[in-house]
């Protein structure tokens, strides 16, 4: 495990399209968040088991393991309660319901306003300061 200074919030941004994961990485960067980076399920698992995060941002549609199974893998282990916020294009109902079915804390459909990837990110963080 990674030491951490105090109030670092390290958030791990998991998608195989790497415009995206770099988009995130530098809207977040510049909000003062640490940011890992993964480009798939596999990648994804296992650097929640090298840093646990402070939150994961997971795309859905991803080759090999899907962020569905990702999520039931985060959900299953010692992190289950680490928060996930899914990206996914494929935004209809039923992909939203499955995602809050499964688990999810917040989800985005692409293309996303990254200021409200923002505004929940604030909102999560000050709740859980408020509460802890």
């Amino acid at each position: 495990m990674t030491a951490r200074t105090p109030g670092e919030r390290r958030i791990l941004v998991v998608d195989d399209d790497a415009s995206v994961r770099e988009m995130v990485r530098l809207v977040l960067e510049t909000e003062g968040y640490v940011v890992d980076v993964a480009e798939d399920g596999f990648a994804a698992l296992r650097a929640v088991e090298r840093t646990v995060p402070d939150c994961v941002v997971l795309d859905v549609m991803m080759p090999g393991m899907d962020g569905h199974a990702v999520l039931g893998r985060i959900r299953a282990s010692a992190s289950r309660m680490l928060p996930v916020v899914m990206l996914t294009a494929a935004a209809g109902d039923e992909q939203a319901w499955q995602a809050w079915t499964e688990g999810v804390d917040y989800f985005l459909a692409k293309p996303f306003d990254p200021m409200e990837l923002i505004r929940y990110l604030d909102y999560l963080f000050h709740a859980h300061k408020t509460t802890a």
